[in-house]
């Protein structure tokens, strides 16, 4: 007899672990996303015309997975959008990928310091964005004002949101270090550390294009480069090609039109 009470109560288990792991249902994508997209996401507006509508289902299918807080802002259509946008920019190349280290994003207005605070009478608000760590695991912080601006100017190389999404992609092999192991074969993983301390090089003696944040630490390269090679693809390319080419392996990005 407990055999077979504990046998239903391990099939009742299995079955609400099932339940809590189904994706949730997507809702019908409103038709004015597309114009959207189009107007404010230049990677999208890259996209042939099947691609676009894979990316429309995968923000729709983020969207219904990750909640989003605004705190002291408003968050409306377009600030989800451009928030999904930047998750799946950087996986576009990955079929069904869905962000297991994420659960939810807090939007501030604008800068916040260390110790998450952001109104003007908190010093040292110079952060735009962030993975949280410790309580704040499995969160993002990032700035309305710095999402907006990310997607106004398409002429920078600068993507805040794509550059913490990029770290939670390093974060997936267990260290967010520079290192993408989990993306790149071991065979590439020694050529990847070699160019990235090259250019860190050349970033910290001025010789570089990409900014000089990208040569504060391992992490932050991975970061920075990533968002010029999304941001300006054929600059990128033309500027750094073994650069290009290992980020390309990486990301693995579809062909646009």
């Amino acid at each position: 007899m407990i055999y077979t009470v504990v046998f239903i109560i391990l099939i009742g288990f299995i079955v609400y672990a099932f339940v809590l792991m189904k994706p949730k249902p997507v809702k019908q994508i409103p038709n004015h996303w597309h114009n959207l997209l189009l107007e404010n996401v230049l990677f999208y507006k890259r996209l042939t015309l099947a691609n676009q509508k894979i990316f429309r289902n995968r923000i729709a299918l983020f969207l219904a997975e990750i909640n989003i807080d605004g705190v002291n802002t408003t968050i409306d259509d377009l600030d989800k959008i451009l928030i999904a946008s930047s998750a799946i920019i950087p996986v576009f190349g990955f079929n069904q990928w869905s962000y297991n280290n994420l659960s939810g994003i807090i939007v501030y207005p604008d800068s916040f310091n260390k110790d998450l605070q952001f109104s003007d009478m908190d010093k040292d608000r110079k952060i735009l964005g962030m993975v949280g760590t410790g309580r704040y695991e499995k969160q993002m912080i990032l700035s309305k004002k710095a999402i907006r601006l990310a997607f106004n100017n398409k002429t920078d190389k600068h993507n805040t949101p794509v550059h913490e999404f990029v770290h939670l992609l390093d974060k997936m092999d267990g260290e967010t270090d520079g290192v993408p192991e989990y993306f790149l074969g071991k065979e590439f993983i020694q050529p990847w550390l070699e160019l990235m301390h090259t250019e860190m090089e050349s970033i910290n003696n001025d010789t570089s294009d990409i900014r000089k944040y990208g040569g504060t630490s391992q992490a932050e390269f991975f970061a920075v480069a990533s968002e010029y090679f999304f941001e300006r693809p054929k600059l990128f390319k033309q500027k750094h090609p073994e650069l290009y080419k290992m980020l390309s392996l990486c990301f693995q990005q579809p062909k646009q039109s």
